[in-house]
């Protein structure tokens, strides 16, 4: 998604809830620890789960994965992002509700003073219809290379 993990997150695979462990989490809550966990082993053949980022704005996500296709020139596997759309909402947004209000008022009137505001503290060049491919591949590389999942 392009965000910068300050929130709490988990995904729901099946049944289990995986995330980071957390301090303030609810005792009786049971969550696999993510870190410790690569993706195609956690789906056993499933092929869509959920995400929520930022339990306050509550993200909420479907995932569907259309094919897994290996890429045996990389050492250590990596997930690879052929295509997409649009960009991802920045940070404390305001969830979907905030989002939407904030595009709607982008596309009736983009010199609004709230328009401004948000684009002041979202950066100036922030385009809610950019993908960037690329920054997501590289995103994902790194992780790789970083051994995220192997901890």
């Amino acid at each position: 998604m392009g965000w910068t993990d300050a929130h709490l997150h988990e995904f729901q695979i099946g049944g289990t809830t995986y995330a980071t462990p957390d301090s303030e989490d609810w005792p009786e809550r049971i969550i696999v620890d993510e870190r410790g966990v690569q993706l195609h082993k956690a789906l056993h053949g499933i092929s869509r789960f959920g995400y929520l980022y930022d339990f306050g704005d509550s993200w909420q996500h479907a995932i569907t994965i259309d094919k897994v296709v290996p890429l045996p020139e990389h050492p250590r596997g990596c997930g690879y992002v052929e295509a997409g759309e649009r960009a991802c909402p920045p940070e404390d947004a305001g969830g979907a509700h905030g989002y939407q209000e904030f595009l709607d008022q982008f596309a009736r009137n983009p010199k609004r003073k709230e328009v401004r505001e948000f684009l002041r503290w979202a950066g100036q060049d922030f385009d809610p219809d950019r993908f960037d491919r690329h920054a997501a591949n590289a995103a994902l590389l790194r992780m790789a290379w970083n051994q995220w999942g192997d901890k």
